[in-house]
C-alpha cells in the first residue's frame, strides 16, 4: 500500500496542479523506473528515465537550459544545452557510479529510437544523464545499475502516475537525513489567456535534518534526529537533481531563467547548497516542435512568451520544486544503512508530520 502524498496529509501547499500532480501531467511526458532493492545484498539503487516527447523514427528537439547552484556532481550532456538552446532524446537519473552505464544504454536506446535518423545521418547519441550519492544505502561501488536496467526504464516509460520515494534513481536516497528519493509536482499557471502547465522531478539526496523546514516551519526542531550515523561527517554531503518540464514556448536562454528558479523551489526545504552537495537542475519547454537543425531551413520560426509576462512561471517552479522534495520524504520508509552499517535511515512520520498542520 503506497504511502500518502504530502498534500493528502493535510500540508497547505500554494497554487494549481495537475490532475496528477505529476511531470507528468505535462502532455506528452513520460516517466519509467527500474528499481533494485534487496538490501541484504547491499542493492539499493536504480534508474529513472523522463522521455519528453512522444517521439519516434526522428528525433524532435526539446528546447533546454541549465543551472547548477552547486557543482559537486554530474549531468551530462549540458555543455552543448548551454550552447544550443536544445537538447534530444531522455533525461536518466541514477547513482554517482552509473552514469557510465546509464548513458551506454540510453545511448543504445536512442540509435533503435531514431534509426531513422541514424541510419541516414552522421549524428550522435548525447543523452542527460544526473546522478546523486546513494553509498549510505546502497553498495555503490559494486557497479549494480547496468546498460540493460536503463533501456528498460525507458520502454516501459509511461504517461500516469509517478511512483515516488524509494523509486528508480531515488531508492537509495536520502534528504535531511530522512529516507527520500524520487518525488515529482506540477502547477497550472495562466500567462496572457493561456493555461499552461509545468512539472517537477527531483532526485531528493540533500540537506542537513537542523535545517528542514516545511512551510516555514521548522520541521528539524520538532522531529530532531535520533540516529545521527556517527561514523558520517554532519554535513550536506547529498545533492538533488531537479528536472522541470514545461508546455509553455520558452527560449533556451529563458529555460536557464527558469532553471535557475529550482533552488528558490530546494531553499524553501531549508538547504543552503552545501559545498559537498551537487545541486543541479535542467528546465525543458516541448512547445515549438520542429525538425533537427540540419533538416531545417535557413530561418525558423519560434514563439516565446514576452520574459515581462513570465513570472506566474517562475512562482509555478518554485512551487512544484518545493511540494517534489516533501513528497519524496513523505514516501520514505524506514530503511537500513549499508555503509555504516548497523543503522536505519528512517521514513518520516507522517502522522507527526499531519499533526503539525
Amino acid at each position: 500500500m503506497s504511502k500518502p502524498r504530502a498534500r493528502d496529509l493535510g500540508l497547505p501547499f500554494a497554487g494549481q496542479t495537475g490532475p496528477l500532480n505529476a511531470i507528468t501531467d505535462v502532455a506528452g511526458v513520460r516517466v519509467g523506473m527500474t528499481t533494485l532493492h534487496d538490501p541484504a545484498r547491499g542493492i539499493c539503487t536504480g534508474v529513472t528515465a523522463i522521455r519528453p516527447r512522444d517521439d519516434a523514427g526522428l528525433p524532435v528537439p526539446v528546447w533546454a537550459g541549465h543551472y547548477a547552484l552547486n557543482g559537486n556532481g554530474e549531468m551530462t550532456g549540458t555543455h552543448w544545452i548551454d550552447d544550443a538552446g536544445y537538447m534530444i532524446g531522455p533525461i536518466c537519473i541514477t547513482n554517482t557510479h552509473g552514469i557510465g552505464a546509464v548513458h551506454h544504454g540510453a545511448s543504445k536506446w536512442m540509435l533503435r529510437q531514431y534509426a531513422q535518423f541514424f541510419d541516414t545521418e552522421h549524428g550522435w547519441a548525447m543523452p542527460v544523464v544526473a546522478e546523486t550519492y546513494d553509498g549510505v544505502l546502497n553498495d555503490i561501488n559494486a557497479f549494480h545499475v547496468t546498460s540493460e536496467h536503463t533501456i528498460a526504464a525507458l520502454e516501459t516509460a509511461s504517461f500516469g502516475p509517478v511512483a515516488e520515494g524509494a523509486a528508480g534513481g531515488g531508492t537509495g536516497m536520502i534528504a535531511y537525513q530522512f529516507k527520500a528519493g524520487t518525488g515529482t509536482a506540477s502547477r497550472r499557471f495562466v500567462i496572457g489567456d493561456q493555461t499552461y502547465t509545468i512539472g517537477a522531478l527531483v532526485q531528493a539526496n540533500h540537506g542537513r535534518r537542523a535545517d528542514f523546514q516545511i512551510l516555514g516551519r521548522a520541521i528539524g526542531a520538532l522531529m530532531p534526529l535520533t540516529d545521527p550515523l556517527p561514523e558520517l561527517p554532519q554535513k550536506e554531503m547529498g545533492s538533488i537533481i531537479v528536472v522541470l518540464i514545461t508546455d509553455a514556448p520558452l527560449s533556451g536562454l529563458s529555460l536557464r531563467q527558469v532553471a535557475k528558479r529550482a533552488a528558490i523551489g530546494i531553499g524553501r526545504g531549508g538547504t543552503a547548497g552545501g559545498n559537498s552537495s551537487g545541486d543541479i537542475f535542467l528546465a525543458l519547454s516541448t512547445a515549438n516542435p520542429g525538425p533537427m537543425p540540419q533538416r531545417a531551413s535557413a530561418v525558423l520560426t519560434k514563439t516565446e512568451i514576452n520574459g515581462e509576462m513570465i513570472d506566474p512561471l517562475y512562482m509555478a517552479a518554485v512551487q512544484a520544486v518545493e511540494e517534489s522534495v516533501v513528497n519524496a520524504i513523505v514516501a520514505g520508509e524506514d530503511t537500513p544503512s549499508f555503509k555504516p552499517a548497523g543503522h536505519i535511515v528512517p521514513g518520516i512520520d507522517t502522522a507527526q508530520l499531519k499533526a503539525l498542520f
